[in-house]
């Protein structure tokens, strides 16, 4: 480990009350909203420290609380890590083991914001129809138990409810995830949730709660013993719960906070009226190369994002998806798409970021509709850009195939590492044929739009680079691609 920078290692210390509870308390919070926080409150103060709920995990819960909450957030630099000790979080909650604090803490008239990092598949909405997934597991259990909740929607909703009930002004609710229009989505996950409950709550939510959009961008990869090693080496504490993360960081939020905010933009946050080209962007160029990386690279057998990007075929690969995410989207101001893709190249590259490409992989159902799908349906009929789309779907097919293949029968769910897992074998079983493999996976129910399931088209260029890719690997599917 070269050059540590010791500069910034502890941050301002704070006695602030908790003005914020973030649901889903995971790397990515801790090393985003929560330094954002952090930043905002050193910068000009108020009372917006964040009370911290893990849904499953207690691991996490335990590691904070024995620490009041600071932890060490570690910046992977070219040059060498810095560290720094975040301070603003409050305190956390194990919601498996007790809801009640959870409930108390969000009827709270201190907590005027709730944020949210769960990921996509913890939502249980409908992207299209907006209406909460009745058989999702934890919205069919939060319905039949409203009192008890046990997931995100009927939290939010119990919540809200208490603090209907006791006249409380209604916190403002902020996504913080990878979904596209997080902010509408949520909102009408929300309401749909509580009109199957009560209607008057629903009204009540309907003309009192905010739900701003937002956009996140930071790669922060698992933490490992190392991170834990590098904690320790950079401020002389161990911290079990430290984190690494890349310097770049990036926060665009919708300017939609009735109650008040922290002074996010001190930490570099963008506020502005409509998140959505912003969004796009990052879901496109961003995300949507990421899953070409993790799938590309699963089947080239590269373990880390800096490994593929090393080499010189698969880092063209991405510039060249890139380039057609680009060409989806209408021009944004003060954008340059080109720059932002060899920034986006560059911070993949990053030699100090072991991001997994398997980490990358996993939940590929509910990643690819907005990362892939969405691109495609705004591509002019017969476009020559369709090719790195194609080939990151086929290699979503040609991984599925070979964990099927690889995995022993009571680990095949756990293998693929999606909440579609059970669909997916169920349609696969032993079929190797790739027209077969296509047909089986592409129209699963409720996931490919329509305009694609009647796009021979797109069918055909799918099924084309998955016999490539089961029949002559990963290498030569993309030495082909390059030369389309």
């Amino acid at each position: 480990m070269s050059n540590p920078d010791l500069s910034d290692v502890t941050s301002h210390p704070d006695a602030a009350t908790a003005g914020i509870v973030h649901i889903g308390i995971g790397a990515f919070h801790r090393a985003h909203q929560a330094t954002y926080t952090d930043t905002a409150m050193a910068a000009k103060g108020g009372n917006w420290r964040i009370i911290g709920v893990s849904l499953r995990s207690t691991d996490i819960v335990d590691a904070l609380n024995a620490q009041d909450g600071t932890f060490t957030l570690i910046e992977r630099h070219p040059d060498g890590p810095k560290a720094r000790r975040i301070t603003s979080m409050s305190h956390a909650i194990a919601a498996a083991r007790d809801i009640t604090p959870v409930l108390e803490a969000l009827a709270d008239p201190a907590i005027r914001i709730v944020t949210i990092t769960v990921t996509e598949k913890a939502y249980g909405i409908d992207r299209v129809s907006g209406m909460v997934q009745a058989e999702h597991p934890s919205v069919k259990h939060d319905l039949a138990n409203p009192d008890k909740p046990a997931g995100l929607l009927g939290l939010l909703v119990a919540g809200l409810k208490r603090r209907k009930e006791a006249g409380v002004r209604a916190y403002t609710i902020v996504s913080c995830d990878n979904l596209p229009s997080n902010g509408r989505l949520l909102r009408d996950g929300v309401i749909d949730f509580a009109k199957r409950l009560d209607p008057g709550l629903a009204a009540w939510i309907t003309d009192n709660v905010s739900f701003p959009a937002t956009m996140v961008d930071r790669i922060t990869p698992a933490a490992t013993a190392a991170t834990r090693a590098d904690a320790k080496y950079l401020t002389g504490l161990y911290d079990p719960a430290a984190i690494e993360t890349e310097p770049f960081s990036q926060w665009v939020i919708e300017d939609a906070f009735p109650d008040g905010r922290p002074a996010w933009e001190e930490g570099g946050a963008i506020l502005v009226a409509d998140v959505e080209p912003y969004e796009c962007m990052k879901l496109r160029m961003l995300n949507g190369s990421h899953s070409l990386i993790a799938y590309m690279g699963q089947l080239g057998g590269y373990r880390y994002v800096r490994d593929a990007m090393a080499s010189d075929a698969f880092s063209r690969l991405v510039t060249l998806h890139m380039q057609n995410a680009a060409a989806t989207m209408p021009p944004l101001d003060g954008i340059d798409f080109s720059d932002y893709g060899a920034d986006l190249v560059a911070r993949f590259g990053n030699r100090e970021i072991a991001h997994e490409t398997n980490q990358i992989a996993m939940d590929g159902t509910e990643k690819l509709p907005q990362r892939i799908f969405a691109p495609v349906c705004d591509l002019p009929a017969g476009s020559k850009r369709l090719g790195t789309f194609a080939l990151c779907f086929a290699a979503w097919l040609a991984v599925m195939r070979q964990r099927i293949n690889s995995a022993k029968p009571n680990e095949v769910d756990q293998q693929l590492n999606d909440p579609r897992a059970n669909d997916i074998v169920k349609a696969v079983g032993n079929h190797q044929d790739p027209i077969v493999i296509y047909e089986k996976l592409a129209y699963l129910p409720g996931w490919m739009p329509q305009q694609l399931q009647d796009d021979s088209v797109w069918r055909n260029a799918v099924i084309d680079r998955l016999s490539l890719l089961l029949s002559e690997g990963a290498d030569t599917a993309i030495k082909r691609e390059l030369a389309i």
